[in-house]
């Protein structure tokens, strides 16, 4: 498959061959099986402390010779907590047993549960490479909204001469992508608690930004709302499919492409030696 390279002009100036990366099969099911990975390896542990509901005094004597008593007192036998007396007269309410007032919780949250979810280092590529080969496919990237003509599009290395936001937004108008830029501007309001949380607006997913070099357009792209950023050694499936969806619409720079055709990136040839017991 052929690319055609965009100059900051908008034209195009030439053309070059994918490489093998993209000639992948997409498989539905192993994109998602690699993004459900990814978002649960990011989970963050949570739980209740170890003896909540259990720090109080709770003991309530069932013998007859024995101070506070509940003997004529028409109460359960649950364990109970004084909160007020009177002489010899005392207020209780159910303590420490589960489903007591002021009791604890029958089976809380615990922070020892581990959420990370495996995937096998061939696996987790052989899904890189059916994502990449989703977002060169017209069909897959039409299907979630995305308005543009030609794929897969490759920027020239000029590019990284843009060091401003308004230069970028020129030069995607200049491509056509005004439609796109519209869309990402499109906002709604979250339903149910996620507004008092910091997260009052659903946001729309733009375009993908596929980087070969350190640049301060990785920090530009990803202030812009709805784009993304990433080196293109650090490409995963999170990022090419959001939601485990393929056919995200994006960019790539020509050095980028040319990392990926030299290193053979995400490959079957592909070595490392940290792949050992490690996931990418």
């Amino acid at each position: 498959m052929k690319a055609n390279i965009y100059s900051l002009d908008g034209s195009k100036q030439g053309s070059l061959e994918l490489p093998e990366q993209f000639n992948e099969n997409v498989r539905i099911d192993l994109i998602k099986r690699a993004f459900l990975s990814i978002r649960a390896n990011k989970r963050q542990s949570y739980g209740t402390m170890p003896h909540a509901g259990e720090r109080v005094s709770a003991k309530l004597s069932r013998r007859r010779r024995k101070y506070k008593t509940s003997y004529g007192k028409a109460i359960s036998r649950a364990p109970r907590k004084t909160v007020w007396k009177r002489g010899r007269q005392f207020g209780w309410v159910g303590a420490f047993a589960p489903g007591t007032y002021k009791g604890r919780r029958a089976h809380p949250p615990k922070s020892t549960k581990i959420y990370k979810e495996k995937i096998n280092i061939k696996e987790n590529r052989k899904a890189i490479r059916s994502a990449l080969s989703a977002v060169v496919d017209l069909g897959f990237v039409k299907q979630n909204g995305y308005i543009f003509k030609e794929l897969p599009l490759v920027l020239d290395n000029d590019f990284y001469n843009l060091n401003k936001t308004k230069e970028i937004i020129g030069f995607l108008i200049k491509l056509g992508l005004k439609n796109e830029i519209d869309r990402l501007e499109k906002k709604t309001f979250r339903a149910g608690k996620g507004g008092s949380r910091g997260r009052k607006y659903r946001y729309k997913k733009g375009p993908l930004f596929v980087l070969g070099k350190k640049s301060i357009l990785l920090k530009i792209l990803n202030s812009i709302q709805g784009f993304d950023s990433v080196l293109v050694d650090n490409l995963n499936v999170e990022l090419l499919a959001p939601g485990g969806i393929p056919g995200r619409f994006t960019l790539f720079t020509k050095d980028a492409i040319d990392i990926l055709k030299e290193k053979k990136l995400f490959s079957e040839n592909h070595f490392k030696k940290s792949d050992h017991g490690k996931t990418e």
